[in-house]
């Protein structure tokens, strides 16, 4: 795949604003959890592929900026996520990016920092990663399953978990990451109202001025999805760019219905109308976690409506919709929902 040697100014893909890729990553090293794991060799080879030049490395916080004032960023922008604050964080992957000279953006949960839990990082340790020039976001208290949760709960998760962030750093965190992943329309919105900047999921997609700045995607990338071909496909990618996504809440409700899956909003009529149409529409594919490529796709000129058979199961559900471009860099688009069990 070829690379520009330098980073220049991005020319949008034809959409204005900002363009950039997230990762995200959990644990370094520790392969008793493969699902949430990135082995240090994987991990080194992504860490040179994003000192090698090629790339705009920089952290969330610039993205969300960009994105608030509609401000393009350099071409191959790519932003390094890490969640949870376990310990090899701190012993594993902070060395190796320091040495490089790559920023990133970690997300912590003050609950297990307070109570000491192992695997955990402690305070002094998140000290010193801010005072090295780490970005620290929230991911709540407790790092519940925010859409299972009151209003009341989530909206005291929000802020109390900023609170014990300045407290203990000195500095309000104004970027939140959803455990697991997992909001709500009523989420982002509090989300919102508790001073944060920009939002976090953990579904596919490339980050572009038409998404919604309280739900941005990050490429999960573990022992699995930890492959070089893949990574360079990832960090090379490009926004699809989707408007009047619907539905745009990512919380389809409880399970209900004699069999437990089904419920009002289940399955969902998904649709999008694309901002931009080009040769790379008649390529578009989308795909579905559970069942794979989705078959029933109906074109209305720059309108894509899928239908879906049976109803998503309890849990978290991805789309994944993409088409390659004539250049080899691929435009991306994905959505996470979730139903209560």
């Amino acid at each position: 795949m070829a690379l520009a040697s330098t980073p220049a100014l991005a020319q949008n893909a034809g959409v204005g604003g900002p363009n950039a890729t997230a990762l995200i990553y959990h644990r370094f090293g520790e392969t008793d959890y493969p699902s949430t794991n990135i082995r240090m060799e994987q991990f080194e080879a992504h860490v040179e592929e994003l000192a090698s030049g090629a790339y705009n490395v920089v952290t969330l916080g610039t993205v969300a900026a960009a994105l608030q004032a509609g401000e393009a960023l350099p071409e191959r922008t790519v932003a390094i996520s890490v969640d949870d604050a376990y310990t090899s964080v701190y012993t594993r992957a902070f060395p190796l990016l320091q040495e490089k000279g790559l920023p990133f953006t970690l997300f912590v949960a003050t609950d297990p920092v307070d109570r000491s839990l192992d695997g955990y990082m402690s305070w002094d340790q998140l000290r010193e990663l801010a005072a090295a020039g780490v970005e620290i976001g929230s991911q709540a208290v407790t790092h519940p399953h925010m859409p299972t949760q009151s209003a009341v709960r989530n909206r005291r998760e929000l802020v109390r978990s900023a609170d014990r962030l300045e407290e203990e750093l000195g500095v309000r965190p104004t970027l939140f990451a959803y455990p697991y992943g997992e909001a709500s329309a009523e989420i982002m919105r509090l989300t919102r109202e508790a001073g944060y900047d920009a939002a976090f999921g953990q579904h596919s997609g490339a980050i572009g001025p038409t998404l919604d700045r309280f739900y941005l995607p990050r490429f999960p990338v573990n022992e699995a999805f930890g492959g070089m071909d893949r990574f360079r496909r990832v960090v090379n990618s490009l926004p699809l760019p989707v408007t009047d996504l619907t539905p745009d809440d990512p919380f389809l409700g409880a399970a209900g219905g004699s069999d437990g899956t089904d419920g009002p909003k289940n399955p969902p009529a998904f649709g999008f109308t694309l901002a931009e149409t080009g040769a790379w529409t008649n390529a578009l594919a989308c795909y579905h976690s559970a069942v794979g490529r989705v078959e029933d796709m109906e074109r209305l000129g720059p309108r894509i409506e899928l239908r879906f058979a049976r109803p998503f199961p309890p849990g978290r559900t991805r789309i994944n919709c993409t088409a390659p471009g004539a250049d080899g860099r691929w435009r991306w688009f994905g959505m996470q929902y979730y139903v209560a069990p």
